[in-house]
């Protein structure tokens, strides 16, 4: 011990033990790396292949490995791969199909102070029962009544029931009646007489299909110079 402590440098700042490994003969080994030092630039999928004897020119860096557009894919995608996607399918495999719900039938209320005008028309605006008040032999002023509105409003209703439109067997054009939209127009006695013949007895087995009611009111916005108002007295 008295010998090792003879052949180490002159005391200092540094303690004994570290003069004492400091004193040992140290050699670094070739194979021997620092754990610092192991950094990678690759990911393990990424890394060099090993050469292969079957190959004249392999792969030896990362950039002729991203030069290289060919890849193979460890599941081979085929057409059957497409089977449950809507259009994509083979014609052998089972497509997946969709089938659109029909349109609902519309009923138009035109109605104006001076008459009022019901249109029933199926999901494709084909008309399929157009009346007015002079259908049903009101004439002239009497037309804008709301008495006129109400029979009017109650037969449709009526004729819609007697044809059988709300029945499933029914076979006529655009079939029948499932889902109904009501479109209103104007603000005449007719809105309000509609109104009330939907929400009695006589639209009892109409309420449950109407889907939505909306208002097609049309709405001036500048145009043209409008009539003088009519006075009277």
């Amino acid at each position: 011990m008295k010998h090792l402590v003879s052949q180490l440098p002159p005391l200092g700042s540094v303690c004994l033990s570290c003069r004492l490994r400091l004193s040992q003969p140290w050699s670094r080994q070739p194979s021997q790396v620092s754990p610092k030092r192991l950094l990678t630039t690759t990911s393990p999928g990424l890394a060099d292949p090993p050469p292969s004897s079957s190959s004249s020119s392999p792969i030896t860096s990362l950039g002729a490995l991203s030069s290289n557009r060919s890849f193979q894919l460890k599941t081979p995608i085929t057409m059957d791969s497409y089977a449950g996607i809507p259009g994509r399918a083979n014609q052998d495999s089972n497509r997946l199909t969709y089938k659109a719900p029909p349109s609902p039938h519309r009923l138009h209320i035109y109605s104006t102070r001076h008459n009022c005008h019901i249109t029933l028309a199926q999901g494709n605006r084909d008309a399929l029962l157009s009346v007015s008040a002079g259908n049903l032999g009101f004439r002239k002023a009497q037309r804008g009544s709301y008495d006129a509105a109400y029979q009017l409003a109650a037969f449709v209703l009526s004729k819609i029931t007697s044809q059988g439109m709300l029945s499933e067997e029914y076979p006529g054009k655009g079939g029948p009646i499932r889902s109904l939209e009501i479109v209103l127009r104007d603000f005449g006695p007719g809105r309000e007489a509609f109104t009330k013949v939907l929400l009695g007895s006589e639209g009892r087995l109409l309420r449950s299909r109407v889907l939505r009611v909306m208002d097609s009111t049309r709405l001036k916005f500048g145009g043209t110079r409008s009539p003088k108002p009519r006075r009277l007295g």
